[in-house]
């Protein structure tokens, strides 16, 4: 992976650092460029019931459940299929492992108890409660966290993340630049997502990150089915949970045998966003309403 150039590299460091340390990258605007489905659609899709997608996720030693990472419906449904999936492990973007291995099962049945165990009012992550159901819902799974912190990031950027990763590098793909096409592509959607306010050196950047996550995702994802014997699900942002460009990449490079299984949640009124062309991006895709936000852009408009 390529390191860059040193004359904006510190500057450049510190401001995709700041950017991906609290909310992952473009958190809601990230909703747009993350949410499509597995083909074209030419009328209103018809919503499946939850033992449709049960069924449709079920028998897969690896279930990606996205969501977008304010809306709480798509935190019930995840909680309901955890409940119905009854997964060994689970492995959750939003934390890390040190603070996985501490979530005992009396912890997690104790929502105030878990909320403080992981510093969530400081984490920079949408408030608790409503992830506090999933949470509760894994309660009797392992625990994996594949996050990654402020100061880790930093490393990574100045190091190269094929470096950062280590040894394991080349078996997930981290040693190779992607191809042009689908750089310029995530670029575009990362430029998308900062509310086209991104200086155009920052965008590599960020899809570096994006895909150094991934691909920690995706090991401990493997590490958790090992360990456990699966099915193992991972809770994360539709992004991570693309079968196309996510996780799903990374591990079935590493791991081919392992099968995966992907739900994506969108939002009402995203319906143009189901449509796709090429490889399916999920299995199975919900719809919910979207709550009420505010303008994700307005923290890159000037103040002038």
């Amino acid at each position: 992976m390529r390191k860059h150039s040193f004359l904006v590299k510190n500057f450049a460091i510190a401001l995709v650092v700041a950017l991906v340390g609290g909310l992952p990258v473009g958190v809601p605007t990230q909703v747009a460029a993350e949410v499509t489905a597995q083909g074209p659609v030419d009328a209103q899709p018809v919503q499946p019931d939850l033992g449709q997608v049960v069924a449709a996720l079920k028998g897969a030693d690896v279930i990606l459940l996205g969501e977008v990472h304010d809306n709480a419906v798509h935190h019930q449904t995840q909680a309901e299929l955890i409940a119905a999936l009854q997964p060994r492990a689970v492995v959750w973007e939003m934390i890390t492992q040190d603070q996985a291995a501490t979530l005992t099962v009396p912890v997690l049945q104790d929502t105030a108890r878990t909320a403080e165990r992981l510093n969530w009012a400081t984490s920079g992550w949408p408030d608790f409660a409503l992830y506090a159901p999933v949470f509760l819902a894994a309660s009797e799974a392992a625990q994996f966290g594949a996050w990654l912190p402020r100061a880790e990031a930093r490393i990574a950027l100045q190091t190269g993340i094929a470096d950062h990763f280590g040894d394991q590098a080349a078996r997930f793909g981290l040693d190779q630049p992607l191809p042009e096409a689908d750089q310029a592509a995530r670029e575009a959607d990362q430029m998308i997502n900062h509310c086209n306010a991104m200086p155009a050196e920052m965008l590599p950047m960020l899809v570096d990150i994006q895909r150094l996550r991934d691909a920690r995702l995706a090991a401990r994802a493997e590490q958790a089915l090992q360990q456990t014997g699966g099915p193992v699900v991972v809770i994360t942002g539709n992004g991570h949970a693309r079968l196309d460009r996510g996780l799903a990449v990374y591990l079935k490079r590493a791991a081919p045998q392992i099968s995966l299984r992907a739900l994506g949640q969108i939002e009402e009124g995203q319906d143009d966003e189901m449509g796709g062309q090429g490889e399916r991006r999920f299995d199975v895709v919900l719809s919910a309403p979207a709550p009420l936000r505010p303008d994700p852009c307005l923290a890159f408009r000037s103040t002038d």
